[in-house]
């Protein structure tokens, strides 16, 4: 087994904007493994928010280097745990090298990924497309520039409710609102009103991850659903999030790949709480991985590769009708 990676400048088409951060490129590094004949690719952003960068994860990976290429493994989830301890603070890296091993490992034996998984690509949920903060009128303009059933829309700004409002004068597609930490409960408490009647489905993330006591009555009182993304990182946060928010949204990067984020789904399922995997405006090696895995879920996130300039891959092909996977076996995505 053989172990590389190489760094990629992620350009975006639009800068991209949250609460707590803007860019305009983002660095992503894409992880290849190759042995007995196959290769596999897996993907990891970088992310000043959670401090991970180029230098860590890759650091992190000639960690394991010698681990990855003993062979000792045979399939992914035998080379996550082996590698668990290596990656305890960077699940980024990890999450690069977890995607890469399953795609090798589905390439050797025949079959998609989804197929492995016994999953149906017939029910994959709708993507939404994300729009970022920005002036009204230039969100307006990117709703024009790809017209979608379904919008994430970034909030976090002294005019929140203002700019749902001027937005829905524009469309008649599903809102979904995403404001990354940046609300109190009583805001979000009193938005929540407002928002159900602009035709949001559900609010994610709307008070920092810390303050549980302001989610237990956000959760009391909200008039919509509430999704867990910041509150929910790794597989114990699951049980943490029950009673405080409806759904979680798992991103793979943060919580160490598709191995762990498979066990987080199948826990909040039984759990009773709807689920979503987001993305991190990944290439088309990172999405293509989501949708493998999206039939089990109730909603999904993986506009990344839309949101770019230029792609350094190719792989899923996405749109309000259908999804279509790469042809061959495994995940699928390659490099251009």
């Amino acid at each position: 087994m053989k172990l590389s990676y190489q760094v990629f400048d992620l350009p975006l088409k639009h800068t991209f904007t949250i609460a707590h951060q803007s860019r305009d490129i983002q660095d992503t590094l894409i992880v290849k493994l190759e042995g007995d004949g196959f290769w596999g690719l897996g993907e990891s952003t970088t992310n000043p928010f959670y401090g991970m960068t180029i230098e860590n994860m890759s650091a992190c990976l000639e960690e394991a280097r010698p681990l990855v290429e003993s062979e000792k493994w045979s399939i992914p989830e035998e080379l996550w745990e082996m590698g668990k301890n290596i990656f305890k603070e960077n699940p980024f890296a990890q999450c690069a090298l977890d995607l890469a091993a399953w795609d090798w490992f589905t390439k050797k034996q025949g079959k998609k990924l989804y197929e492995y998984l016994n999953l149906d690509p017939k029910s994959i949920p709708l993507t939404n497309f994300t729009i970022g903060i920005d002036t009204v009128e230039k969100m307006v303009a990117k709703m024009k520039e790809v017209d979608w059933p379904i919008y994430k829309i970034k909030l976090g700004t002294p005019n929140d409710l203002e700019i749902v409002r001027e937005l829905r004068k524009h469309t008649n597609s599903i809102f979904r609102i995403d404001a990354n930490c940046a609300w109190t409960a009583e805001q979000a408490i009193r938005y929540s009103e407002e928002l159900a009647k602009l035709g949001v489905e559900f609010m994610e993330q709307p008070l920092g991850k810390d303050d549980l006591e302001g989610m237990r009555e956000v959760y009391k009182h909200s008039k919509l659903p509430v999704m867990a993304d910041e509150s929910c990182i790794v597989e114990s946060d699951v049980k943490k999030c029950h009673s405080l928010f409806h759904a979680i949204n798992v991103k793979l990067v943060k919580a160490g790949g598709i191995t762990p984020g498979l066990r987080m789904i199948r826990e909040a399922k039984s759990l009773g709480m709807k689920t979503m995997v987001g993305c991190m405006t990944e290439s088309s090696v990172g999405i293509t991985a989501i949708a493998h895995i999206a039939p089990l879920l109730d909603y999904v996130d993986m506009d990344g590769a839309m949101l770019l300039a230029k792609d350094p891959a190719r792989g899923v092909q996405i749109t309000p009708e259908k999804v279509t996977f790469p042809k061959g076996p495994g995940i699928g995505a390659e490099l251009v």
